[in-house]
């Protein structure tokens, strides 16, 4: 399998008036090609943090990044964005879809910045629309919609472009427990499809969608491990 998250000793300080904040502590962690991620930890531990420099949000005081091969550590502003673009499909857990646009408007977004002409984007867009389960609801607007179905359309604004890796933070957080395991459900059928998915959350039930599960506390990750109910599960499903 090959690598697409490589963190080496990555460390993050915050400067809030005359205190240091030691908000990550020289943090080296893998993701291979396919693997599905949950990171853990209370309020504090680090783990946002983490998340934001691994989608290129922020960049890391010391250590180095490599993102499917480019090293992402100290790249400009403009360039930290062509590589989001390019890389990562996100997930938030307000949804943060466009409230004037349709559902197919906000998938082709993304599109928009990759250079697609209109019909392509259309085009590729219902297909992802589709591929969630929502091409009925494609000239909907979000407040048309209900929570469950506006996750969808920012799970298919995340998947449109193709990305390395998906990054979902908190997805299921605004969401009810029924409409929840529903996305955990289409989750894992996007990991079945070979997508690389990286999860933040602080529900021990969420996490253990995951096939890996790391815990962070005080900046640093705590413990690393493999979820063997999980793992096993999903080689009974591929026999």
């Amino acid at each position: 399998m090959k690598e697409v998250i490589h963190t080496r000793n990555i460390s993050k300080l915050y400067r809030m008036g005359s205190e240091t904040v030691h908000a990550l502590k020289s943090i080296s962690i893998e993701v291979m090609r396919g693997e599905y991620v949950a990171f853990m930890g209370p309020s504090g531990s680090g783990k946002s943090t983490f998340m934001n420099i691994i989608g290129c949000l922020d960049t890391p005081t010391s250590g180095q990044y490599i993102l499917n091969g480019h090293d992402v550590s100290s790249l400009s502003e403009s360039e930290l964005a062509e590589i989001r673009n390019k890389e990562i499909g996100f997930v938030f857990q307000t949804f943060n879809l466009l409230p004037r646009q349709t559902a197919l408007e906000n998938v082709a977004l993304p599109l928009i910045y990759a250079g697609y002409n209109a019909r392509q984007r259309t085009e590729k867009a219902y297909a992802t629309l589709e591929s969630v389960g929502l091409a009925d609801r494609a000239k909907h607007r979000p407040n048309e919609l209900s929570g469950g179905q506006r996750q969808r359309v920012a799970i298919a604004r995340a998947l449109v472009n193709d990305p390395s890796i998906i990054l979902a933070d908190e997805p299921t957080g605004n969401l009810d427990s029924k409409t929840s395991y529903d996305i955990m459900e289409l989750f894992q059928r996007l990991h079945d499809a070979g997508n690389t998915i990286i999860m933040v959350t602080h529900e021990d039930d969420i996490a253990h969608y995951a096939h890996r599960i790391v815990r962070m506390r005080d900046g640093l990750v705590e413990s690393d491990l493999i979820n063997e109910e999980r793992v096993k599960l999903a080689k009974q499903h591929s026999l």
